[in-house]
């Protein structure tokens, strides 16, 4: 986690010394978990994330590039491999808490490491601010929504891990002032999709927590409040120039996907089609690999959301105090991960990071806490995907009808 986080692989200081610590570490740790005794691939992410790696390969074959079918398995088989790692190795509650802390620690770092950029110029690391002001980092963060998108996924868990307390109250703190850093972090990213992320995750705890109401009027003061900060927010608009770019490339998308409905124009292609990247996380991966691809990705993604709710309608039977406190955890913790996995749907609705290596390893946190639910509640329902195909495939072609009206809509406002 933290090579892949921090990064110090990839510092420029470090520049000419080729060391393949990130891909040595991952051979290693599959290694490990090929010869351990514990295996568990029963959730349907694990098929889905599978198939959807064959769909990727077979996409760029269909397509006329026949070499591309290893490309394709060197390029995104290390993210697979990362997420059946990561979630059959978090076995404990205490070892998810463990890579909680991780992930809010290396966020809280990149976000210090922004803070000295914005006052000196240039962060430790070499890398400078970019030229409009807005921080960035090394390696997969050197865009700042991809930085502000990190700072969103860990903020819910900074704020349970706070919540927990410890240490006589200094943990509370400490684990605090790690949400505010992270808070003043999307700040210094001016990311307009990780701004709206923190009004829409504020908005989904306060719906669970008191209600539909209470969390439109607040969640809605908490976006009026964002909209009077001096940010590029302010700017949001269908014919402002950025966002029309978006919406072209996401109209571009679609007439990529009707000209190539099944496996899309092959991943990694859509930039030979259109000058711009989609800039939306479920329409490239429509352009690129699709309505197969698509909705297993959707279903890897559907799946996720699935087991936090599920845990949190859930109502096992607590024959003792020591099993109500466990199920309290259990609660919170299914709560945390589904605001951390919405904070990204929210941010990658205007990204391309459909397979961006930090969404797996939040998906194998996910797998790997309804799974170690289960194993202490049994009553905890276990999911069929070979009785879900059919409905898989209607939300796909819904979301997809969804996503075109919108285009269209947004299109018609330019």
């Amino acid at each position: 986690m933290v090579l892949v986080l921090l990064r110090p692989q990839e510092y420029p200081a470090l520049e000419g010394v080729q060391l393949p610590l990130l891909p040595v570490t991952l051979v290693l740790a599959l290694l490990a978990w090929l010869v351990s005794r514990n295996k568990s691939l029963g959730a349907p992410q694990y098929r889905l994330l599978g198939g959807f790696l064959v769909v990727m390969m077979l996409s760029v074959v269909v397509n006329g590039w026949y070499g591309g079918f290893l490309a394709e398995l060197l390029r995104f088989g290390p993210i697979v491999a990362a997420f059946v790692i990561l979630s059959n190795a978090v076995t404990s509650t205490r070892r998810l808490f463990f890579v909680m802390g991780a992930v809010v620690l290396c966020a809280t770092v990149l976000a210090l490491h922004g803070v000295e950029q914005k006052q000196t110029g240039i962060g430790w690391t070499g890398v400078p601010l970019i030229q409009d002001g807005r921080i960035q980092y090394v390696g997969i963060f050197n865009d700042p929504n991809d930085l502000g998108m990190l700072f969103v996924l860990a903020l819910p868990m900074a704020m349970y891990l706070s919540a927990r307390g410890g240490g006589f109250g200094l943990l509370r703190l400490f684990w605090l002032g790690a949400g505010l850093m992270l808070l003043y972090g999307i700040y210094l990213t001016d990311s307009r999709g990780a701004l709206l992320a923190v009004a829409a995750v504020l908005g989904i705890w306060l719906w669970r927590k008191r209600g539909i109401v209470v969390a439109a009027l607040l969640g809605g003061t908490c976006l009026a409040g964002l909209l009077l900060l001096p940010s590029r927010l302010q700017d949001l608009s269908p014919d402002e120039e950025s966002a029309s770019g978006r919406v072209d490339a996401w109209y571009e998308g679609f007439q990529m996907f009707i000209s190539h409905p099944l496996f899309g124009v092959g991943a990694d292609n859509f930039t030979d089609y259109n000058n711009l990247t989609a800039h939306n996380s479920l329409i490239l991966v429509l352009a690129e690999t699709g309505i197969v691809g698509f909705t297993l990705w959707l279903g890897f993604i559907g799946y996720c959301f699935r087991m936090m709710l599920a845990v949190l309608r859930h109502a096992p039977d607590l024959p003792d105090a020591s099993a109500v406190a466990a199920w309290k955890t259990e609660r919170a913790v299914a709560m945390t991960l589904l605001l951390s996995l919405s904070g990204w749907l929210v941010t990658a609705f205007f990204l391309s990071r459909s397979y961006a290596l930090v969404l797996y390893l939040l998906a194998a946190l996910m797998v790997a806490a309804y799974a170690n639910a289960r194993r202490r509640f049994p009553s905890l329902p276990a999911f069929d995907l070979g009785r879900d195909w059919m409905r898989l495939g209607l939300i796909a072609v819904t979301t997809v009808v969804g996503l075109y009206l919108v285009v269209r809509v947004l299109l018609a406002l330019q």
